[in-house]
C-alpha cells in the first residue's frame, strides 16, 4: 500500500500562482508514474499532468500546457504541481494519484483507471 498526502491548495486571484505538493509514503518502490487530476463541482474528474516516477517524461492536458509544471524532488520524495497564470476555470479539488502498472505510452496515464492510489484532495479556488 502507498499513501499520498497533498498540500498547498488555497484561494488566489486570477493570474496568480500556487504550488501543490504530494508526498507518497509506504510502498513507493512500486510506483511507475504520478499524476494530478482535478474535479470541479458537477463535473467529472479530469487529468491535469503526469510524470514518470523514474525519469523526467511528463504529459499535460491541453488546458494547462504552458501554465502548469509537474516535477519531483527526489531528496524529499515529493511531487509538485506548479500552477501559474491561474484562471477561474482552474477552480477545482486537485487530487494526486499514483500508478503501479507500467505503460510505455504516457498517454495511458491520462486515464483515471490507470491509478491505484489517490490522495484526499486539496481545494484550489481562483477568483476573477
Amino acid at each position: 500500500q502507498a499513501q499520498l498526502v497533498e498540500s498547498g491548495g488555497g484561494l488566489v486571484q486570477a493570474g496568480g500562482s500556487l504550488r501543490l505538493s504530494c508526498a507518497p509514503s509506504g510502498r513507493t518502490f512500486s510506483i511507475s508514474a504520478m499524476s494530478w487530476f482535478r474535479q470541479a463541482p458537477g463535473k467529472a474528474r479530469e487529468f491535469v499532468a503526469a510524470l514518470r516516477w523514474r525519469g523526467s517524461n511528463s504529459y499535460y492536458a491541453d488546458s494547462v500546457k504552458g501554465r502548469f509544471t509537474i516535477s519531483r524532488d527526489n531528496a524529499k520524495n515529493t511531487v509538485y504541481l506548479q500552477m501559474n497564470s491561474l484562471k477561474p476555470e482552474d477552480t477545482a479539488v486537485y487530487y494526486c494519484a499514483a500508478a503501479t502498472g507500467y505503460s510505455s505510452s504516457l498517454y495511458s496515464y491520462t486515464l483515471k483507471e490507470k491509478y491505484d492510489y489517490w490522495g484526499q484532495g486539496t481545494q484550489v479556488t481562483v477568483s476573477s
